[in-house]
């Protein structure tokens, strides 16, 4: 979803937390599928940004909880280590609970939190909770391997699947690793399961003016070893900002038109965006225009607690 670059691990430099439309957006960058990897600096690995992160989550967790949590037998350790390093990370204590660790530390930050640990031979989810995943569940997740995991992204199996579990094998204790990407959507809640309906939602759509309605959906993931347990946790962060916010900056702009243009089919394919296609594309024909409408409204910002 990074751009045109659907990155399985994406190198690029960070953009800001309140502006993936800044001077170095996630789109910025070659077209097309590939892999690369971003260490960070241990104070950058969770950003923050949300002030009540628990009051989203547990309105999902009490109303579709299969749907955003699960874990497996054997995962507590790893949970627990896990939770440690959110803990350590926010500056806080860990205290007696009698709920999973991960769930525990999962509501501490806007982000969600998978733990990967090797079972069978095979790097899979043991603990998760997914509380703003991108068409897919924690039930549907919980338990699956790497292959599995990724099975609707052209060309994993292929191209990037023994790499990507070196990577796992081998990253060191002391790295930290960051991917972004990237697609346009017509919904403005973070909770997104199923692509289907919310697909044809888009293609309902009749605004009134070009590219209102449309969002750009921007993830960030890290990937971290844990020391003791040997497991991987695996963080993931969203951030929505309204299409039309790019009229306020030419520049940005013009970049994302760039990479809107050069999108490969299989990454057009695999995001669904020939739901939203018309609605970018007038959109972007109205900023190539001269005199173009700037959007000055407040409300055109990052949205990191949507609705």
């Amino acid at each position: 979803m990074r751009g045109t670059r659907c990155r399985v691990l994406v190198s690029i430099p960070m953009p800001s937390p309140s502006a993936p439309h800044d001077s170095d957006p996630p789109w910025a960058g070659p077209p097309g599928f590939a892999i690369g990897l971003r260490r960070i600096a241990p104070e950058a690995w969770l950003e923050g940004g949300e002030a009540r992160p628990w009051a989203r989550k547990d309105r999902l967790f009490r109303a579709v909880p299969d749907k955003v949590w699960g874990e497996t037998q054997g995962s507590r350790p790893g949970q627990a280590e896990a939770a440690g390093l959110v803990a350590s990370a926010l500056g806080l204590r860990a205290r007696p609970d009698l709920r999973p660790p991960l769930l525990v530390a999962a509501r501490r930050v806007p982000d969600d939190l998978v733990l990967m640990e090797r079972r069978a031979g095979d790097w899979a989810v043991s603990a998760l909770s997914l509380s703003a995943g991108s068409f897919f569940t924690a039930e549907e997740a919980l338990g699956r391997g790497l292959e599995a995991l990724h099975g609707p992204v052209p060309g994993f199996a292929q191209r990037y699947l023994v790499r990507v579990q070196r990577v796992f094998d081998n990253l060191p204790v002391d790295d930290i690793v960051e991917r972004r990407n990237w697609s346009v959507v017509a919904w403005r809640g973070l909770y997104a399961p199923e692509a289907s309906a919310a697909r044809r939602r888009a293609l309902r759509q009749r605004p009134r003016r070009p590219g209102a309605g449309l969002y750009i959906r921007c993830e960030r993931q890290t990937l971290r070893r844990l020391p003791q347990t040997g497991g991987l946790l695996f963080t993931i962060r969203i951030h929505l900002t309204p299409l039309r916010a790019l009229a306020a900056d030419p520049e940005a702009a013009r970049v994302f038109a760039q990479a809107w243009a050069a999108a490969p089919e299989d990454f057009r394919r695999y995001k669904g965006l020939a739901a939203v296609a018309p609605g970018v594309e007038a959109f972007l024909a109205e900023c190539r225009r001269p005199h173009a409408e700037s959007v000055t409204d407040p409300r055109h910002k990052a949205l990191h607690d949507p609705r």
